[in-house]
């Protein structure tokens, strides 16, 4: 196997013509940060386990790069999985994984930090440690290996990716990394066993070998027990007090990513408290970022990247306390540039007529509104409640402001859904193209999206079965039949693609044996359809002799033990319990900025207001403390490694 830098770039000169895409793996692009690579103290691989096309728009790793780059005796450089047939020749040619900066071989990082945001992304990073040149078993990596970390929101159920793994940071990650090296350059002299047992210590840190599981004669989890001291019985996520500055010098791809476009984060966190949202739950509380800092990082973002769309991103965007102000001021600043802002994730009972004539200029696309059901009833069970006529309302607005297009996004599946509010998704399908009829004639058009329900992790459905196949498939072929013809568009996702990504994301540890033999089978890429191996997971199942439909298709008793049990979000299980059991009775809870329903996460915000008193932190309102300001704080210490040892 190529062992340095050079060897891998003289090999690349050979390579890359005879590849798909060779700006996949060539670095160089404009914004990268390149360091003197002897000179630095502790270098990190962030990995995003697909292509370069995908990873280039994640922003999660855009802002760990940009925040360990800052210092100037840390280093930051990228990695992303190549395609297959970069692959092949790669192992042909004994050609390691490596960073597009420098093109140094993984294995010579000190970590390797690997973003997991969705469940099909396991087997990708399974072959990425492999590439790399490692055992992708945790248990088999000495302290000469690169320490393997992971986090994202896949990350909040990690047991079918335990053995794997070094580290798991659960919840957010700017701080939790830079605690995570300052302990590993403190304690590099160590064995990795006792290196993990300082990170243990750390908030949000989750250690899986130092945490046994036993399961009942069912099946179902009986335990999960710390096997250390250092680790404790529960892992607390851990939680940015304040979002750090954004992102502004984005590194300008050579090929086309999938999107074409700079994001700022104005709001991280949601109160809105749907019941079949993972993100919903587990980003709480909500934290803003100020208006100014939202158009401070606009200016340096086209002064540096010269990006024609900007995207303002969040959770629920409308509900930014100062999403009128904010657009107001955009289109008094920005707006003889012609930019496209784009303000995803709208709900409906929230867009108001001054927001639409506020991006009145950004008619690129369609107006998007994700209603989620169809029926009252429905939106009762699921906690998005909206009448009919304020629905209708909407629509009817934002065909007046010259969209022509409106988008509408539901999931199928639900608890207690019936046919007939299946139905209605047809009907209010037809309604909305209706009210734009009224004004653009058949220029008019809807576009309706249809996903599977899959009961998360930390949510308050996590009780529930998923609707089985048959129904589901019954369900598709309703509304396949019924919205076609002028101006109805309908799109939607394989219920077999939800029944995979559902027995993962609600698996145990046991699952991580079905990941390692599916892998070993070929699976790769499990997120693109053509790769998609069924064979290669099912016969992986049975061989390990776990069925998925206990993972899928099982009510769970409210006793149960969860295999994410030892993962604390912040929010209780009392919390979800309550809010399943009122989910039964249609009941429903308002926007809990209005309202305390005692989630648990308030005591939680205690703690960081002590913790960081001269912040002027406030949750929901914005924050008051400018974002440039450093926060003066003791030196936090773990098992008395002070963990200040950064420039």
């Amino acid at each position: 196997m190529l062992q340095n830098s050079t060897q891998i770039e003289r090999a690349l000169e050979r390579i890359l013509p005879r590849v798909n895409k060779p700006g996949r793996y060539t670095g160089g692009e404009y914004n990268q940060v390149v360091k003197n690579w002897d000179e630095i103290d502790y270098k990190v691989a962030l990995a995003f386990p697909d292509i370069y096309d995908l990873g280039m728009s994640n922003l999660g790793l855009m802002i760990l790069y940009d925040i360990i780059n800052q210092h100037r005796n840390l280093l930051a450089e990228r990695t992303y999985n190549p395609w297959t047939d970069m692959e092949e020749i790669m192992r042909e040619q004994g050609l390691p994984l490596f960073s597009l900066e420098t093109k140094h071989p993984i294995r010579d990082f000190d970590m390797l930090a690997i973003s997991l945001p969705y469940e099909q992304l396991f087997t990708n990073a399974l072959n990425l440690i492999d590439l790399a040149g490692m055992p992708i078993r945790a248990e088999e990596r000495d302290a000469s290996y690169p320490l393997v970390i992971a986090g994202g929101h896949a990350c909040y159920n990690p047991e079918p990716m335990a053995p794997f793994i070094d580290v798991f940071v659960i919840g957010e990650g700017e701080e939790a990394i830079l605690k995570i090296i300052g302990v590993m350059r403190a304690a590099q002299h160590l064995d990795r066993e006792t290196q993990l047992r300082y990170i243990a210590q750390i908030e949000g840190c989750y250690v899986p070998r130092f945490y046994d599981v036993t399961y009942q004669d069912n099946g179902t989890v009986k335990a999960i027990t710390p096997n250390m001291s250092e680790a404790p019985a529960k892992v607390m996520k851990t939680i940015v007090p304040v979002m750090p500055p954004p992102v502004t010098n984005f590194i300008i791809p050579f090929i086309e990513t999938v999107h074409n476009r700079a994001p700022i984060e104005i709001m991280r966190g949601c109160t809105r408290g749907c019941r079949f949202c993972h993100a919903g739950m587990v980003t709480r509380p909500v934290r803003e970022r100020p208006v100014d800092e939202v158009l401070e990082a606009m200016e340096e973002i086209l002064e540096k990247t010269g990006y024609e769309e900007i995207a303002l991103l969040s959770l629920s965007s409308s509900d930014y306390t100062h999403v009128l102000e904010l657009t107001e001021k955009i289109g008094e600043r920005f707006g003889h540039l012609g930019l496209n802002i784009s303000l995803p994730s709208l709900r409906t009972e929230s867009v108001s007529t001054q927001l639409m004539d506020n991006l009145g200029d950004s008619k690129r696309g369609g107006f998007t509104l994700a209603p989620e059901a169809a029926t009252e009833k429905m939106r009762n069970i699921i906690n998005k409640y909206v009448t009919h006529e304020e629905l209708l309302a909407t629509a009817r607005e934002i065909y007046r402001r010259d969209w022509r297009t409106i988008k509408l996004y539901f999931m199928i599946g639900h608890p207690l859904e019936e046919m007939e509010d299946v139905e209605a998704i047809v009907d209010l399908s037809r309604q909305v193209l209706a009210e734009g009829r009224k004004i653009h004639g058949n220029k008019a058009s809807v576009n309706v999206g249809v996903s599977t329900f899959i009961p998360k992790p930390h949510t308050p459905f996590q009780w529930e079965p998923m609707d089985q196949m048959e129904a589901v498939e019954a369900k598709l072929a309703l509304l396949k039949r019924e919205i076609r013809g002028a101006g109805l568009r309908l799109r939607w996702n394989d219920p077999q693609e939800s029944l995979f990504e559902g027995f993962l994301a609600r698996g145990d540890r046991r699952m991580a044996q079905v990941v390692e033999l599916a892998w070993q089978r070929g699976a790769k890429f499990d997120a693109w359809m053509e790769h998609f191996n069924e064979d290669a997971w099912y016969g992986a199942m049975a061989e390990i002799g776990l069925e998925p439909h206990f993972y899928t298709h099982r009510k769970r008793t409210i006793d149960e033990i969860f295999p994410w049990e030892h993962i604390d979000i912040a929010v209780t299980k009392k919390f979800l319990t309550q809010d399943y059991l009122m989910s039964k009775e249609q009941e429903t809870r308002i926007d809990c900025r209005h309202q305390c329903f005692a989630c648990g996460i308030l005591p939680k915000l205690r703690d960081l207001r002590r913790e960081t008193a001269d912040s002027g932190w406030e949750c929901p309102p914005v924050p008051t403390r400018p974002h440039h300001q450093p926060r003066q704080e003791p030196v936090p210490t773990v098992g008395g490694i002070p963990l200040k040892v950064l420039s």
